[in-house]
């Protein structure tokens, strides 16, 4: 049942939130590079093409993220030394920027592909709203909600859904579609995020069982 304060709603179900009117689906950084490292990403692949699809039947606003790496001219501090650890590399000038613009790594795989109504936001950073116009672009559209699905949950999705949340969206996770390079750390990512009550916890079939009801 939806509440209400002083005019403001207050969805207080999955199914009230999963309207296409307030939700956007996220599908984080589903990336040809990125899946290729990652231990389990066909089932994710497969699992996220679920949600999307259930997602694109509701009418929802989709977007992808994708991870960027700038050329080195343009790799400062804080990008070289990411680098260095991803890399394990001791050196800068050992590195290399593995995401390009249009790099087949930086891709989405294409069982995924984006339609052409679908956005796509390229980050630098691990959160998908730091350094993208993502919450200007959900705001603009009268979005107050995000799902999510996608890689990695330890790295990039629970910053996401953390700043999500310090921005006033409420995040969906659909844990199952959420894959992960570390089980322990993605383990604990989850432990944080219930114990904060910043996210909804969901799976593939109760996502589609809510967006069923929303319509």
């Amino acid at each position: 049942m939806i509440r209400s304060s002083d005019g403001i709603e207050i969805p207080t179900s999955l199914a009230e939130w999963c309207d296409p009117r307030r939700m956007a689906l996220v599908v984080y950084d589903m990336q040809v590079g990125i899946c290729r490292q990652v231990e389990g990403a066909a089932a994710i692949v497969e699992r996220t093409g679920i949600v999307l699809e259930a997602a694109r039947s509701a009418g929802m606003r989709v977007a992808f993220t994708r991870h960027l790496s700038l050329p080195k001219t343009w790799m400062g501090a804080t990008q070289l030394r990411t680098a260095m650890a991803w890399q394990r590399r001791d050196d800068p000038d050992a590195v290399e920027p593995w995401f390009l613009r249009d790099a087949d790594a930086t891709q989405i795989v294409p069982e995924l592909a984006p339609r052409a109504d679908e956005a796509i936001f390229d980050k630098l950073t691990m959160s998908a709203f730091d350094s993208t116009a993502l919450g200007f672009a959900l705001r603009d559209c009268g979005v107050r909600a995000i799902a999510l699905a996608g890689i990695a949950m330890e790295i990039g999705i629970e910053p996401t859904v953390r700043q999500a949340a310090d921005n006033g969206f409420v995040a969906v996770v659909i844990e199952d579609a959420c894959g992960f390079g570390n089980k322990e750390a993605s383990g604990r990512s989850m432990a944080t995020l219930r114990f904060l009550g910043e996210a909804i916890v969901t799976d593939v079939a109760g996502f589609r069982g809510a967006l069923a009801d929303a319509l």
